[in-house]
């Protein structure tokens, strides 16, 4: 088996399209070509997890955090990027990342803070936008049935609870084929008017090589006109956070008190207490203070996540507990996701949950 096999069961959980324009996902190190021995899973790749692929015959690692994130202009072994991307190559170890394609994923880093903390009825804090992308396409009318179906068969149409969407004008198309023409429909030199159908139908970024390849497989046309275009439509489905209820509402320190367990944390930096009963709590893991207006406005009681300044914690604003449970902490049991999700799919090799822990942060 190759590693494609498994990057490809890898993003149909956290689809590449999915990731921030400024992060840096995929296959970083290696060849998808590569025959498959073991899988490695951790939060990141450092060079002690390349020694522990080695020692367990893992040729993968399958790491949240990207090992590069910036342009690597040289390879000397310099810096710790560089010794790990050295040390990998060497001993032919492919390094693929996950990092905000998972964290936008419906069943990804958010979703996993939300299963530790027991929380319900959960949906996503921060829906993304340029997700929903819309194709429209001219096809006979006699042969608009066929194309739709092929079209929602490839991914298409899909809006929230509802599926086979699309829009219709009917109306007049015309063309006319030069000599290196081969019209299926009219002779060539000859101007021809087709009664056609104007299709218009949304779909996920994820599925646009497939929803093209079904237009072009079942569209009659010699030259298939149609036009793609992003939407600024949010997914209500994708997007960074989750916001949910706890089975009971909590005093706020009883609150902290669990999440420090729940979480295991050894620290947890928390805002004034505002004499408010938590119920409702927002979660997103890793660096999260660009959303705690989010949190606010969704009616949060709690915001937990990672990295919070010393003048973000006045944004509370006596409207909202904001605890910092750390950023290992917060995205700790991505590993654990990962590891179950490529387990009940492939059995013939070994998935292997790294025993080491990356966190570069202590306590005394």
């Amino acid at each position: 088996m190759k590693i494609k096999e498994v990057t490809n069961y890898l993003e149909k959980l956290a689809p590449l399209q999915y990731a921030e324009d400024f992060d840096n996902v995929g296959l970083l190190v290696g060849s998808y070509d590569s025959e498959i021995s073991g899988v490695l899973v951790t939060l990141d790749t450092l060079e002690e997890t390349v020694d522990e692929a080695i020692e367990k015959n893992c040729n993968l690692i399958v790491s949240f955090h990207p090992i590069i994130f910036g342009g690597l202009k040289k390879l000397n072994g310099n810096n710790y990027v560089e010794r790990v991307v050295l040390k990998a190559i060497k001993n032919d170890i492919a390094i693929y990342a996950t990092h905000t394609a998972l964290d936008n994923s419906n069943n990804g880093v958010s979703a996993k803070m939300c299963e530790v903390l027991g929380l319900s009825n959960n949906k996503i804090l921060i829906p993304k936008k340029g997700i929903i992308k819309k194709l429209t396409t001219y096809v006979p009318t006699e042969n608009a049935i066929t194309l739709r179906e092929a079209l929602f068969n490839a991914g298409a149409g899909n809006i929230g609870n509802y599926d086979n969407c699309s829009f219709n004008i009917e109306g007049n198309g015309t063309y006319r084929g030069n000599e290196n023409s081969n019209p299926v429909i009219g002779k060539k030199g000859v101007l021809h008017t087709e009664k056609e159908t104007q299709i218009s139908i949304i779909f996920e970024s994820k599925n646009e090589n497939a929803i093209l390849k079904a237009l072009h497989e079942n569209h009659p046309y010699e030259e298939v006109a149609y036009e793609i275009v992003e939407t600024e439509n949010i997914h209500q489905n994708i997007g960074m956070g989750m916001i949910g209820e706890l089975p009971t509402e909590m005093e706020e320190k009883d609150f902290l008190l669990f999440l420090k367990q729940a979480m295991k944390t050894d620290c947890v930096r928390h805002s004034s207490f505002i004499d408010k009963k938590i119920k409702k709590v927002a979660v997103l893991g890793g660096s999260g203070s660009f959303a705690i207006s989010n949190a606010k406005k969704a009616g949060a009681d709690a915001y937990v996540s990672a990295d919070f300044k010393y003048h973000e914690f006045f944004k509370a604003e006596n409207s909202i507990l904001l605890a910092d449970i750390g950023h290992y902490e917060s995205e700790q049991f991505t590993k654990n996701l990962l590891v179950d999700y490529l387990t009940k799919k492939f059995t013939n090799f070994a998935i292997i949950l790294s025993e080491k822990s990356t966190n570069p942060i202590y306590y005394i």
